[in-house]
Parts: structure tokens; sequence; C-alpha cells
């Protein structure tokens, strides 16, 4: 009898077992799949080494790391609270067919992710899976994009709603089983990608995420609303959290919940007469819009995935592919990879993110810019190498960006930066140009943005000759983005590229200010004002990202 009572409690547990999968959320606090699980029975916590992720072509050795460090930190939670971290290697459906077989589990749970399309056919084959074995899979929003959502009205509330929903503590024990084996953390080589090439990027972990948010908010962050601009004071100004939140080492909630705090702390010290620096209420409202900016470009990859490969208006196919593909076009896509082009801004910024992983977001915004209307070339073979180069690469925000600052989308202002304007501004002592791009540190400070137009003295004087220091620049900088501008300019104005343009709007527009009316029977659409558009946070698009 008691071997039996044994055998039906053991039973009775294995029923119990629920797997929390963990993906873009290495975290234990404010994860709802974790709280919730821990509510029906042990837990066995899983990480998957996938392959095909790893090979993605928006993926690079140096998001590994960094989801490396995090899990590491995630595993000493988990260790402190009675629990394990089982870490496996290989494709998502086979890797849970081989755990259920060793201790079969009845639920899994995991945060809904928003990605590219390679996790989005991942999940498609998982649900089948689960069904197929009769599993329930219980999926939790981290963010505030809806799923299946039929109309953008009343998508702000719904933000609101979730971003104030209270936050969850981290389980303080958690039973698990201990009998299965783990493959560890495995490096870069281990899993057959090259080496790093940032060692300037950002350490990953639950705990760099809340340092730097407590930074941010009690230091960094109190000229946010100008630093934001310049990758000279955006470096320490700008929030800094974007691969954080990209990588789920802290929740948006915590984050959005943790500002409005603050901004309430310094409006109550205000009112009783203690000295705040005004800049942080502009500052920290700045930063909350560009966190509801941050969901809002993300729901527009999950209401359309084709995004991340397509046009959103479809008028403007064929605009730039052919070029892109052509020999020159190979070689100016190479150029601008190298931080080659013959604009000091534009290759700074290159380098830069090539070594650190991070620029502020209009930094961002400019070579994506001039990639598309300098150079002519299309925006996903661009997209793709930021993306490995981001720390922060957040898909949706991603591809509505890069579209954005493409004019695809139909529904945007054209943005084209002069990369010299935005060096007299945001660069005007030349630090940023001069760290990135030393070729140029003896040339004057008046010819810093366009060292190509120095006299010929002037060039022997500074040690820089332009064709063979520094490249002359791949493009006139007055006609090549005057021709380009004409070029889109032209499609806007058919009648086929309009009507796309205002389907693209009902579903994808914002409806803060845009104006959404029936009147005779017909919906109307108020001409939106270009700030509608703006993207969100200064990271990335990685966000867009804060």
């Amino acid at each position: 009898m008691v071997i039996s009572g044994l055998h039906t409690n053991m039973s009775e547990r294995l029923k119990a077992l629920q797997l929390v999968w963990f993906k873009r959320d290495l975290r234990i606090r404010d994860h709802a799949p974790l709280c919730e699980a821990a509510e029906h029975g042990p837990v066995l916590c899983l990480y998957l080494y996938e392959q095909e992720l790893l090979q993605a072509r928006d993926f690079s050795s140096s998001h590994l790391l960094f989801i490396n460090q995090s899990l590491a930190e995630l595993e000493l939670e988990l260790k402190q609270r009675g629990s394990c971290l089982l870490i496996r290697r290989g494709e998502a459906v086979e890797a849970l067919q081989q755990l259920w077989h060793e201790c079969h589990f009845q639920r899994l749970w995991s945060h809904a992710e928003t990605g590219n399309a390679v996790t989005y056919q991942r999940d498609l084959r998982v649900a089948d899976w689960c069904r197929s074995r009769g599993i329930t899979w219980e999926e939790r929003r981290q963010d505030g994009v809806v799923r299946r959502l039929k109309t953008r009205n009343g998508w702000a509330l719904r933000w609101e709603e979730r971003m104030s929903q209270p936050l969850l503590p981290a389980p303080p024990l958690l039973r698990s089983p201990n009998h299965l084996i783990s493959v560890g953390i495995l490096a870069p080589a281990q899993l057959g990608l090259e080496s790093s090439t940032q060692p300037g990027a950002q350490p990953g972990g639950e705990m760099s995420a809340h340092e730097t948010l407590r930074s941010f908010l009690n230091h960094r962050g109190v000229n946010y609303r100008a630093d934001m601009s310049s990758p000279v004071t955006g470096w320490a100004g700008c929030s800094r959290l974007s691969p954080y939140l990209a990588w789920g080492c802290i929740s948006l909630r915590t984050v959005a919940r943790a500002a409005s705090c603050r901004l309430e702390e310094l409006r109550s010290l205000r009112e009783v007469g203690d000295p705040v620096d005004r800049r942080w209420f502009g500052s920290l409202r700045s930063f909350e819009a560009r966190l509801r900016w941050h969901c809002h470009f993300m729901q527009k990859l999950e209401d359309e995935p084709r995004i991340e490969f397509e046009n959103f208006v479809r008028a403007y196919d064929g605009l730039r592919e052919s070029f892109t593909a052509s020999q020159e076009g190979q070689d100016r896509l190479h150029s601008w990879i190298r931080g080659q082009t013959g604009y000091p801004m534009i290759d700074a910024c290159l380098r830069c993110v090539h070594e650190t992983g991070w620029l502020n977001f209009r930094m961002r915004a400019m070579v994506a810019s001039f990639a598309s209307y300098y150079l002519g070339l299309h925006w996903r073979p661009t997209g793709l190498w930021l993306g490995r180069q981001f720390l922060d690469f957040e898909p949706g925000i991603h591809w509505s960006q890069f579209q954005m600052q493409s004019g695809t989308t139909g529904i945007n202002v054209l943005r084209i930066y002069s990369p010299a304007k935005q060096a007299r501004d945001h660069d005007p002592e030349g630090l940023f140009i001069r760290c990135w791009v030393p070729e140029l540190d003896k040339v004057p400070l008046t010819h810093l943005p366009r060292p190509d137009l120095m006299s010929a003295q002037e060039q022997q004087e500074s040690s820089c000759r332009i064709g063979r220091d520094y490249p002359a620049p791949l493009v006139d900088p007055v006609t090549a983005p005057r021709e380009s501008k004409a070029r889109i300019t032209e499609l806007r104005r058919q009648v086929g590229t309009r009507a796309e343009a205002k389907r693209v709007l009902l579903k994808h527009g914002s409806r803060k200010k845009t104006s959404l009316r029936k009147k005779s029977g017909k919906t109307v659409v108020s001409p939106p004002d270009p700030q509608d558009f703006l993207p969100g946070l200064d990271s990335s698009w990685h966000k867009v990202t804060p």
C-alpha cells in the first residue's frame, strides 16, 4: 500500500508538471507564465538554442553573448529558488517532443512573441504539435501588442490598461525535477557562429536592466528630450534600456510604471517646495510617449507580417530592387557597410554600431534614409545588416522603421537627412566623427562634415588626401537625394498608390490625432499630422526603443 501510494503521488506530480519556455523574456520578475505555472504544479524551466534562429540572417554572435549573459543570471536566480534552467539545443518541435518523452509535461507556458518570420513559422509548428499531443499552450503578452487586432480604434486605451496592471513578483520558491540533462550555456563557436565584433556592447541580465532603469530615472535622463538626438550626448542621456526590452530582461510594464512613479514623485517634491530640475518633466513625458510608440510599431508587424519582406505599399515594388542587385548597387552597399561612403557622419555611425551594437535613434534613421535616398538601395539588405549589428534588434520596430525611413509606407513624410547638417547640429565639436573616423583627426572642424571640399593644400596639411586616405563621396549630395525624391514623389501621385496608402493608414495609422469618423455612410480620414508617425524610442527601433 505504501509503494502503491508512492507511485500514485509520483504520477500525480508528473501529470501536474508545467513547462515554462523562455524565449525573449529572460527574467523572473513580472513574468506571468512563470508565476501562473508555479500555481499549477512543479515547474520545469526551458531555454532552447534553436539552430534556425541562430542561423537567421538577422542574428549575430553579439546577440548570443547578450543572451548567454542573461541566461547565466537567470540560471542563478532559479537555483536560488530551488529550481534550475534546462538548456537544450535543436529544432523546437523535436526538442519539445524529446522532453515530453522524458517527463510528460501537460501544459506549456510562454510569452507570445511578435518576431521575425522564422519565429512565426516555428510557433505555428509548436501549436500544431501541442494540439496533436493534447497539450495546452498558455501564451501571455509582455507588451502592449494585441493579437488578432481588428481595428486600431481604442488601441491606446488597451495599452494603458495593460501597463497599469500590477507587477508580478518573482516566485519565492519553485518545485522542479532535477534529473534532466542540460547542455549548459554554449559559446558562439560551439553553435557555429563567428566571434562577436562588439567589444563595447552592453552586458545582458536582469540586474543590469534594473540598474540601467534606476540610473536613467534618477540621474541620466534629466535632459533626455534634448540629449536623445545626438550620438555624443545620447550615449548617456538615452535610457539605454532597448536591449533589455528586446530580450526581455525587464518588462515594458516595469519600465512604464517606474517612469510614471518617478514623474509623480518629482511633481510631489515640487509641490512641497523642494528644488526640482524642470527638465525632468518634459524628458519623462517624452520617454513615456516613446514607450507607447515602441508597441505601436511592433503592432504593425503583428498585424501584417509580410512587411518584413514586402513594401507596405506594393506600388513601390521595383523602385530600388534592380539597382540594388546591380554591381554598382552592391559596391555602394559594401561601402556603406564598411563605413566608407565619403560622408563622415554616416561612416562614423556605421563603424560605431559595428563595434558597440548601439546608435541613438536619429542616427539610425539617418543611416537608413541615406542608404535608400542617397545610395538608391532597397531597405531589405541594409535592414538585415543593421539588424545583426543592433543589440536591441526588435523585428516589429525595425522593419516598420526601415520602411518609414525609405519612404515605402505611403503615409509618412519623406525623411531625407543631410549628413553634413546632422554633423553640424549633433556633433558640433566633431567628437563623434573623430572618434570613429580617425583618418579625419587632423581635418579642420569647419571641413569635418564635408572633407571633400578641402583644397589640395588643406588636404595635405591635414594628412587627409581625399580618394587616398578617405574616400570621396559615393554620390553627389545634391543630385542623388533630389532624383530619389522625384521618383518616389511621382509614384505617390498615382491613383493606385494613394489608394494603397489609405489602406495602410486605416490599418496601421495612429489614432491619436487622425480622425476616423462616419459621414454620409462613408468613412472619412482626416489628413494625418506628420507628428502622428514620428518614430518611437531613442535607441532602437530595437528598438524604436527607450
